[in-house]
């Protein structure tokens, strides 16, 4: 499970915030997806946004494929992978609001809380017997 649930260091800590028209939803397990189209500087780019599992987000939120419509603005604040590409996670303190209408509609549990500290490094091993 941790190989697939750990983040392994890919994102930036820091929350990023990105404002952008969604292209598509996509509800597919493991994790539901959302495509949207950037703009900055006379600039469009498409981002991929990754979330929780499309049953975590109806039993939690009551999505359904009609929640984020094509053509609707949000605005998320995440954590970008660290390669700079647009590419987003929203599974850990994220959230996203409708930017026309200021209405949230996704937030995780810990959203505003600080980062959890590093892990300790393991202990050093004992040194071998002859």
């Amino acid at each position: 499970m941790l190989a697939h649930h750990g983040d392994a260091g890919r994102y930036d800590e820091e929350p990023f915030t990105l404002t952008g028209t969604v292209v598509q939803l996509v509800l597919v397990n493991p994790h539901a997806l959302i495509m949207l189209d950037v703009t900055e500087n006379g600039k469009t780019t498409r981002w991929t946004v990754e979330m929780g599992g499309p049953q975590q987000l109806a039993k939690n939120f009551g999505w359904t494929p009609a929640t984020v419509k094509i053509g609707t603005r949000i605005t998320l604040i995440g954590r970008r992978v660290k390669t700079g590409a647009p590419y987003m996670n929203l599974t850990e303190r994220a959230n996203i609001v409708l930017t026309d209408s200021g209405k949230e509609i996704f937030r995780t549990p810990n959203f505003g809380e600080p980062p959890a500290p590093p892990a300790p490094p393991p202990p050093p091993s004992p040194p071998a017997q002859p």
